[in-house]
């Protein structure tokens, strides 16, 4: 939107209806984080690559409708660049393509989570960004920039960030929940057979590490024993379904009365829901989920040129607006609350958080334990609804 100069950013939810499928933002990305942890960047499968590329095009390799359709056609219009999009629905298989390619997919830019960074480093599957060709970084919050995966922003910079929390119909459960212990309750009890968790080994077992103030990296065996001997035999019994995107239809259609959910597609969610009131958000305490998705550019990326152009563009105030309309997440971009409160957009609360409500969220790593935790999430997968 940055120099299209017609805020379009309230008709960006009508007009596209807001209708996300499985493919939507960051799917599955605790199965990313398992499945033999850092060791998938070794893998090797077929797929596709990017379309032929030209002077005037740039390819971006990144999950599926999360960029403002605005946003690609104000950098169209201002660079001579068309943004040619291919998705993918987990961080591992975007990883093997580019394994699989070794720096010949034709992708300029890609968009990993942030935990991803060193890995893709590692393998040389991304280049560094040179930060003096994106002047607008210069807007990038400071609690969003040189995180631990990459302390320089040498090869990343956010896209969009958010949390996990859960919600819930009041019409079904009458009190007040507020923590992961009234979650793990409720399940137990009202939601009992209508409750659904996020798809994803991270978010799953994060439901007992954050209910027991426990930190979800850690890497003591004990943790796990008794996280996983609570998950199998006393939550799974009452879960219904793994959903990761409870947004796009299980909250519009009311399929459940408690659903973890991420923050955006919550917030999508209880917008389209026909009864919006009949939805409480919670971000749970005592501790919680941030995560982080960002923007590298490909190794061997066939314009690098327009692939700085387009980070720079999208961190642009105005267009940052635009991108957060569009998916509910926050940018990480100075001043943007602001302009989204005057620009009107719904339900801010689901996208901005306090200090005393960031002090609760930490991001996720990749550890040795990577494998178990995938081990306990398939355990209860198992186990759920017996």
């Amino acid at each position: 939107m940055s120099p299209r100069r017609h805020v379009k950013v309230l008709a960006h939810r009508e007009a596209a209806g807001r209708l996300r499928g499985e493919l939507t933002r960051r799917g599955f990305i605790g199965g990313a984080l398992g499945v033999g942890g850092i060791a998938l960047l070794g893998a090797c499968t077929s797929g596709g690559g990017a379309a032929a590329t030209g002077s005037g095009q740039l390819n971006m390799f990144t999950w599926a409708d999360y960029t403002a359709p605005d946003t690609l056609e104000g950098f169209r219009d201002d660079n001579g660049t068309t943004v040619s999009l291919s998705s993918f629905n987990s961080n591992e298989e975007m990883i093997a393509k580019l394994v699989a390619a070794k720096g010949t997919g034709g992708y300029d830019i890609i968009v990993p989570t942030g935990q991803f960074i060193p890995g893709l480093v590692e393998q040389e599957l991304i280049q560094q960004i040179d930060l003096e060709r994106i002047p607008n970084f210069s807007h990038m919050a400071a609690e969003f920039s040189g995180l631990a995966w990459d302390p320089s922003n040498q090869y990343s910079v956010c896209k969009a960030w958010g949390t996990t929390g859960f919600v819930y119909d009041k019409t079904v459960i009458t009190r007040e929940l507020a923590t992961w212990a009234d979650f793990i309750d409720a399940a137990q009890n009202e939601a009992s057979g209508a409750t659904s968790v996020l798809d994803d080994p991270g978010d799953l077992l994060g439901i007992y590490f954050w209910a027991n103030d426990i930190d979800w990296n850690t890497t003591e065996e004990s943790h796990y024993q008794a996280c996983e001997k609570f998950l199998v035999d006393e939550l799974a019994p009452h879960l219904a379904a793994f959903d990761s995107y409870p947004g796009g239809g299980a909250i519009p259609q009311g399929s459940f009365a408690l659903m973890q959910a991420w923050n955006g597609d919550a917030r999508i969610g209880i917008l389209e829901s026909g009864e919006p009131d009949r939805w409480q958000w919670v971000l749970a305490g005592p501790r919680t989920e941030l995560w982080m998705d960002t923007y590298a550019i490909a190794t061997g990326a066939p314009n690098p040129d327009a692939a700085h152009e387009f980070i720079d563009y999208v961190l642009d105030p105005e267009t940052s607006l635009a991108e957060i309309d569009w998916n509910g997440y926050h940018t990480g971009v100075n001043g943007v609350e602001n302009a989204a409160n005057e620009a009107g957009l719904e339900m801010l609360d689901l996208v901005f958080f306090t200090p005393e409500q960031l002090a609760t969220m930490s991001t996720g790593e990749i550890n040795e334990f990577q494998e178990r935790r995938v081990d306990i999430w398939n355990k209860v997968r198992a186990s759920a609804g017996r």
